[in-house]
C-alpha cells in the first residue's frame, strides 16, 4: 500500500512539469510571458491534444507573433498559416480569428499588458476569472488553465486547483480538498502540482505509474 505524500512525490517527480515550461515559455511577471501564456491557455482549452497546443505555441512565437501588438497587426493568413505548421489545424480558421480578436481586445483595454488586467481585478479571483472569459477563444477552460499556471507569479491566484486538477487527484484516490494537496505536495510549488495533477487526470497510465512507484 501507498500513502498520500508518497502518491503525490512521485507524481510530481515524474510529471511535474509546467505546460508553460513544456512550451517553452519561461513565466515571469512581464509582459510577453505572460501573453504567451494566455496563447497558450486559448490553444489548450480545445479539443485537441496538449502536444499538438504546446507545438502550436512554440510554432506562433516562432513565426514572431509572441505579443498582442504583432498579433493584432499579422493579417489573418499569416495566423492561419502559424498554427497549421504547429499542427492545429482542425480549429485553424476559426483560431486565427480569435487570436487577432483577442490581441486587439488586449491592446484596446489594457495596453497589451496582462497585469493591467490583473490590478483591475484588485486580487479578487473570480474577477479575474471574469476578465479572462472576455478574451474570445478562451470562456472557462482556458481562464482554469491560465490561472493554474500564472500562480506561479501571481500568489493571490494560488491555490488554484481546478476540477480537471481535482479530477486527476481523485483518480489517484486522493483528498479533493485543495488546501490538504498542497500540504501532501510540501514545497512543491502549487502550479507544478497542478500540472502533474492534470496529466494524471487526462492519462490513466501517469496515474497508474505514481501508485505503482509509491507502493
Amino acid at each position: 500500500m501507498s500513502d498520500d505524500r508518497s502518491v503525490v512525490r512521485e507524481l510530481v517527480r515524474a510529471h511535474g512539469r509546467t505546460y508553460a515550461e513544456e512550451a517553452g515559455i519561461t513565466l515571469r511577471d512581464t509582459p510577453q510571458p505572460l501573453y504567451r501564456l494566455l496563447v497558450l491557455a486559448h490553444l489548450l482549452s480545445a479539443r485537441v491534444r496538449g502536444s499538438i497546443a504546446m507545438d502550436t505555441a512554440r510554432s506562433l512565437h516562432e513565426a514572431g507573433l509572441r505579443d498582442p501588438r504583432r498579433m493584432a497587426d499579422a493579417d489573418w493568413q499569416e495566423r492561419v498559416d502559424a498554427l497549421g505548421r504547429g499542427g492545429y489545424r482542425r480549429y485553424d480558421e476559426m483560431t486565427a480569428t480569435q487570436l487577432g480578436e483577442e490581441a486587439e481586445l488586449l491592446n484596446e483595454r489594457w495596453h497589451g499588458d496582462l497585469r493591467r488586467l490583473r490590478k483591475q481585478a484588485d486580487g479578487d479571483v473570480r474577477a479575474l476569472r471574469r476578465l479572462l472569459e472576455e478574451f474570445p477563444g478562451v470562456g472557462p477552460a482556458g481562464a482554469d488553465i491560465f490561472l493554474r499556471e500564472v500562480q506561479r507569479v501571481w500568489p493571490e491566484v494560488a491555490p488554484a486547483l481546478d476540477g480537471k486538477a481535482l479530477a486527476g487527484a481523485r483518480r489517484l484516490g486522493l483528498t479533493q480538498d485543495p488546501d490538504r494537496l498542497i500540504d501532501l505536495a510540501g514545497d512543491t510549488e502549487p502550479a507544478v502540482l497542478a500540472a502533474a495533477l492534470v496529466r494524471a487526470s487526462l492519462d490513466k497510465e501517469v496515474a497508474e505509474d505514481s501508485l505503482r512507484r509509491a507502493s
